[in-house]
């Protein structure tokens, strides 16, 4: 494999550095392009590694170049990549913004979800849930912030999704989004958690359509875990990430 351009579509946060995803050119007959995931050797993907050469941290939905090398599936993880990130910077493209952004979206969702949610034959996919339901929460005292999504996928049960507490959101952009609007709620007095429903989620965004990249963790503590690594808005969200503080 050599360099190759990729669609990121999931910029993550983790705790002991980030993790990425995107789509190459390559056709795929399930996900429509190709999905891979880029990984190093021997150490977790970081900020810096993800950095182009004026610093710049990569976002969803930019056409970024990598030095994709060779596959290393560690199933259900079969997209992993290794990438070389030292000799060859990820290198800036374009964007993929506006109209065509929606298109790219709404033509390219995953058609078999439930190989990811339900068998774990492989680790990532591309949905528009039928439902969403969001929540927020920072505690005072111990500075934990959890961003968490529920929602409802035909075809595609997992009972935590479907749960009032839903699942977890590792999106850097979604928990910069949550940070901020729990910021509003605390300046107006407000407890330091937010829940919204699917109407008051759409209409706080300004959202037509919301889709979601999903994937599932490492093992921990004997299981994989649904992860929401992707929070895509039609029209798009603007949002300031502070990286020090996700």
């Amino acid at each position: 494999m050599a360099k190759q351009q990729v669609l990121i579509l999931a910029m993550t946060y983790m705790r002991s550095g980030i993790c990425t995803a995107g789509f190459t050119k390559a056709p795929d007959p399930v996900t429509h392009l190709r999905w891979v995931r880029p990984v190093k050797e021997h150490a977790n993907v970081l900020l810096g590694d993800m950095s182009d050469a004026q610093g710049r941290v990569v976002e969803c939905f930019d056409v970024v170049e990598l030095a994709l090398q060779r596959p290393r599936p560690d199933p259900p993880h079969t997209e992993d990549v290794l990438t070389d990130f030292i000799y060859h910077r990820p290198r800036l493209l374009r964007p993929l913004e506006g109209e065509p952004r929606a298109t790219f979206l709404a033509q390219h969702l995953d058609t078999r979800p439930e190989d990811v949610i339900v068998d774990h034959t492989r680790s990532l996919c591309l949905v528009q849930p039928d439902e969403l339901w969001a929540r927020f929460s920072l505690d005072a005292w111990s500075g934990k912030y959890e961003a968490r999504l529920g929602f409802r996928l035909a075809g595609a049960p997992d009972a935590r999704a479907n749960s009032a507490k839903g699942i977890a959101v590792t999106d850097l952009r979604w928990r910069a989004l949550g940070r901020s609007w729990l910021a509003e709620a605390a300046s107006s007095g407000s407890p330091s958690r937010l829940e919204l429903s699917d109407a008051e989620l759409r209409a706080r965004l300004q959202a037509t359509d919301i889709y979601l990249a999903l994937g599932l963790s490492r093992g921990y503590q004997d299981q994989l875990w649904l992860l929401v690594v992707g929070v895509h808005v039609v029209p798009d969200f603007k949002v300031a990430i502070d990286y020090g503080n996700p």
